[in-house]
């Protein structure tokens, strides 16, 4: 039998089924498309990334076609296989939009939740999947920034709360009510997993996270759907999420106050490089060290001072030997700053075996990192650079913003021209293609049918295909 005794679960529940697309802000509607493009050249630009095509063939070897696209191959499948695939493939740069204080990858999970969702269910317009979108990516921003220190337990927050968000997510494709999206949102939080663990060991299962995430968010709907039942105090109860995985550090009321009035959405960043966010303001202060006119040859050592918990995620020392040599380089300030100084930028290519492995870069290993004592522990933004010169000259840089942040954002010709390299990439997507794929993800809100995104995306597959 079901209660109806309060929790915040309930609560939350009861907030998101209400609202419409008539109640999403015109600013939060132009987030959504913009993010929306971002992904998907993300998705394009992964092809070529370790560990893709072992996954696709690992899912597809026990599926025949299916009802969703998987967006790298073309193939169709089980929705959930799809968004399973298509989210470790959003992630799998680590090119993907953040939400810093909250410290959560938000789209490369609701992404490829929602389309799934949309090709299960049919006929869903551009608006409803504009709906689900930002109600899913709303969620998410909030139960990161409720479960504030997460990341610092252990947890990786993208993983594990994106399931519950990507559930309130299809819960609005699927139009449930306000009692079968609690217990969406409640079976989700069942299927809860996620660790850092495997960023510390440099594992290609870091990008599958987030796929994991979208396939447990969208199957938990669909039993929602069908009149499964979840535990309705997942939040709040005993051994839900406040107590039994943050261990009472949390702050709930985040989660509530003005949901559906205020979006905390359009606090988002979007990635200008393609690696952890914790080493995005390191490669801005080695952009600065090359203007000065430092060269590598010039430094005899170096200390890169960053918050506590960035420095968990990124102050490796560089191992230029390191058996996953992509993933350990995404999360290595050491060898973020050291590429960025040599090559005077940071993009897919920085990021590939040859790159890393390469002779020019090895100084990276030179490098220590230390935990910044006036910078906040949990504080993404923050970093600073100490160099000892082989002059004897000593450099000291601090930067406390960080580009692609909502006060320093990527403008709309840089993220339609990420979009375009990163399809480009992976895809070697036409630029005919990817002028309508870009037509149709922006007036997002004007279309009738919101599957023809993808439907345009297999064109630029298709298209590498007949090439």
């Amino acid at each position: 039998m079901t209660t109806t005794a309060p929790s915040i679960g309930r609560e939350i529940a009861a907030t998101l089924a209400a609202i419409g697309y008539d109640d999403i802000p015109a600013d939060v509607v132009e987030i959504v498309k913009l993010f929306t493009l971002d992904t998907l050249g993300v998705i394009g630009g992964a092809r070529r990334a370790p560990g893709m095509t072992e996954l696709l063939s690992a899912l597809t070897e026990w599926e025949t076609a299916g009802k969703a696209t998987l967006l790298l191959n073309g193939r169709t499948a089980n929705p959930a296989t799809a968004a399973l695939a298509n989210g470790a493939a959003a992630h799998s740069l680590d090119f993907d939009d953040q939400h810093d204080q909250a410290r959560i990858h938000a789209f490369c999970v609701i992404l490829p939740a929602v389309l799934a969702a949309i090709e299960a269910k049919r006929d869903v317009s551009g608006r409803e999947a504009i709906t689900a979108l930002a109600v899913g990516v709303e969620v998410f921003c909030r139960i990161g920034l409720a479960c504030h220190n997460s990341l610092g337990k252990g947890w990786h927050p993208t993983t594990s709360f994106g399931s519950i968000s990507a559930a309130a997510a299809c819960a609005k494709v699927f139009g449930l009510d306000a009692e079968k999206t609690l217990h969406a949102m409640a079976l989700a939080f069942v299927q809860l997993s996620g660790t850092t663990q495997f960023i510390a060991d440099g594992a290609l299962a870091k990008r599958v996270g987030p796929g994991f995430a979208a396939r447990s968010g969208l199957l938990a709907a669909q039993m929602a759907k069908h009149g499964v039942t979840g535990p309705y105090r997942y939040l709040d109860g005993k051994a839900g999420l406040f107590e039994l995985y943050e261990r009472g550090e949390a702050i709930p009321e985040l989660l509530t106050e003005g949901l559906g009035e205020s979006w905390r959405i359009r606090e988002l960043s979007m990635k200008p490089y393609p690696c952890c966010r914790c080493t995005h303001t390191v490669i801005q202060l080695a952009l600065d060290v090359r203007a000065e006119g430092i060269a590598p040859d010039d430094i005899e050592s170096g200390v890169i001072e960053i918050g506590k918990v960035n420095r968990q995620i990124v102050g490796s020392r560089f191992d230029q030997s390191h058996p996953n040599p992509v993933v350990h380089a995404q999360f290595n300030a050491a060898y973020a700053f050291a590429a960025a100084l040599v090559d005077g930028k940071v993009d897919i290519s920085t990021f590939t075996p040859d790159r890393i492995r390469a002779e020019d870069v090895s100084f990276a290993s030179i490098f220590d990192s230390a935990d910044a004592a006036d910078m906040e522990p949990t504080a993404v933004p923050p970093a600073r650079i100490r160099l000892q010169l082989k002059s004897g000259r000593s450099v000291e840089l601090t930067r406390w913003t960080m580009k692609g942040a909502p006060n320093d954002p990527m403008s709309l010709e840089e993220t339609v021209a990420k979009f375009r390299a990163c399809l480009r990439w992976g895809m070697d997507a036409g630029d005919a293609n990817l002028q309508g794929l870009e037509d149709a993800v922006m007036s997002l809100d004007a279309l009738v049918d919101a599957s023809l995104i993808i439907h345009l995306f297999r064109g630029c597959e298709q298209e590498r295909r007949a090439a």
